[in-house]
């Protein structure tokens, strides 16, 4: 028996079928090149839709979270600011005693140090919540944080100094709630260049 080099007992000289001859694959039509572009532009199409969509939701997001945050920092503020209104009106009635103690009588002490315990938890508060004084008094005026309300002449003071403090200001979270009202000094030595540090 004679030895057969080709599989199956096939002879040498028969062709192999290849499997694309076992698919039966017509012949693609004439017009089916342009729809196979036509398609391949619409899918390109698709695919920019979608990264523009996806970066469009990714931008809403972040536009999103940064608006929870700015709320969360600062969604107090016309509370704060109204809380104000009563921390300065603390502050009036405080300032308006005597500053003899000896002079007052014990039973109207005992609201006095009331008051003053009230007026001390409020700003107490006010800093829990990120409110905190804008401190004026000695320092330069800063047209970011005070509002001159008069000038006060006094030549032992640098011009342009805050002298006088009618009305706290208050930042809140570091922005400006309200600005200090407060009188400044003129007539004194010129001030060196303020720094915007308070």
């Amino acid at each position: 028996m004679a030895s057969d080099s080709t599989a199956g007992g096939a002879s040498a000289d028969m062709p192999v079928e290849t499997s694309e001859q076992n698919l039966d694959i017509p012949p693609r039509p004439a017009g089916q090149e342009a729809d196979i572009q036509q398609l391949q532009v619409e899918k390109a199409d698709l695919q920019d839709k979608l990264l523009r969509a996806l970066a469009e939701a990714q931008n809403i997001r972040r536009r999103g979270q940064q608006d929870v945050e700015r709320e969360r920092k600062f969604g107090i503020e016309r509370f704060a600011k109204d809380m104000l209104s009563v921390a300065d009106n603390l502050g009036r009635a405080l300032s308006a005693l005597p500053k003899d103690s000896a002079a007052i009588d014990p039973t109207l002490r005992n609201v006095i140090v009331g008051v003053q315990a009230t007026e001390r938890e409020l700003q107490s508060a006010l800093e829990r919540h990120g409110i905190t004084r804008v401190e004026s008094l000695g320092k330069p005026f800063n047209a970011e944080f005070h509002q001159a309300m008069m000038e006060v002449e006094d030549p032992t003071v640098p011009t342009g100094t805050v002298v006088q403090e009618l009305i706290p200001g208050y930042l809140l979270a570091g922005r400006l709630l309200r600005a200090a009202m407060v009188g400044v000094s003129k007539g004194g030595p010129s001030l060196r260049p303020a720094s915007n540090e308070n």
